[in-house]
């Protein structure tokens, strides 16, 4: 029996070890930061998104609510012009150190479309906290159409849809580290990320050269914020740097609004199970003491 226990635990060590050989090689062919692949396609993101120290990071990591509170002024006074948020709730910003008065103001300022009424047809009327964020345009066609033919995407999930893959050997150590914010610090990179093309780089146009973007080498968004285009009440730098980490965590917060409970229940689970543990190893001895081995 233990030398099947042995043999299993051998493949699985080699299987390991070939997954990670194989991830390896896969990524030292892949074209370094700024190369090309073979036969002269681009390989994408040029940059790497910057690593950023984010408040919520790690196996005790939490939001900090300034910060969410600021993030959601830039949406609203930046980002809300073209991107909609659709599964998040008015209500659902109590999470954010609101009171339930100041949401229900808060929601007020928006009109949403309800009915049809008596008469069968649609209406506008004040948003109430039970809403959800309304989209800035009618439909998505008439978003592609006031943005050269891409809609603009939805923000409720942007945070948990973009990201880039990290190659052998960071994907392990992420393990450990329970790396979980590429969408934060890719967001903040292609925000910050706007600068002239390089010589010799044509840019196509109408597009914009950002070397963090994932898809291309430019996109068809403008730099969407500057320095001092968003006044803060508490103080934080009007910069667009801390704009761009202020709306990036509140992006995070309307992607996982439970990330903080969620980390409180995995760390409650691990002081379990290593307590379990403890308790079947002395269990084991006191059963099997006795006995002859």
């Amino acid at each position: 029996m233990k030398k099947l226990v042995a043999s299993i635990l051998s493949l699985a060590v080699v299987a390991g070890l070939g997954m990670g050989v194989a991830a390896y090689a896969e990524e030292a062919a892949a074209p370094a930061e700024g190369e090309h692949a073979e036969g002269g396609t681009p390989h994408y993101p040029i940059h790497h998104p910057k690593n950023v120290d984010w408040s919520f990071a790690g196996p005790f990591g939490h939001y900090d609510k300034g910060q969410l509170q600021r993030g959601l002024k830039v949406y609203t006074e930046v980002c809300s012009a073209c991107h909609s948020m659709s599964l998040v709730s008015f209500r659902t910003l109590e999470g954010l150190g609101y009171s339930e008065a100041q949401v229900k103001a808060f929601a007020a300022n928006y009109e949403v479309q309800d009915g049809p009424n008596g008469d069968g047809e649609m209406y506008t009327r004040k948003a109430v906290p039970s809403d959800h964020f309304p989209s800035p345009y009618a439909n998505h066609e008439a978003a592609a159409a006031s943005n050269n033919g891409a809609a603009p995407p939805d923000m409720s999930l942007l945070a948990k849809a973009r990201g880039v893959t990290r190659g052998f050997p960071q994907f392990v150590f992420d393990i450990f580290t329970q790396y979980q914010e590429g969408g934060p610090d890719y967001i903040y990179s292609l925000l910050t990320g706007y600068q002239d093309a390089p010589a010799g780089h044509e840019v196509a146009e109408g597009t914009h050269y950002n070397p963090y973007f994932a898809s291309a080498a430019a996109l068809a968004m403008a730099p969407p914020i500057s320095d001092g285009q968003v006044t803060y009440d508490d103080g934080a730098p009007q910069t667009l740097d801390q704009y761009a980490k202020d709306v990036s965590a509140f992006l995070m917060w309307a992607a996982e609004p439970h990330l903080e409970e969620r980390k409180r229940t995995g760390f409650m689970v691990m002081v379990f199970l290593v307590i379990f543990t403890g308790l079947i190893y002395l269990t084991k001895k006191s059963v099997y003491a006795s006995k002859e081995h």
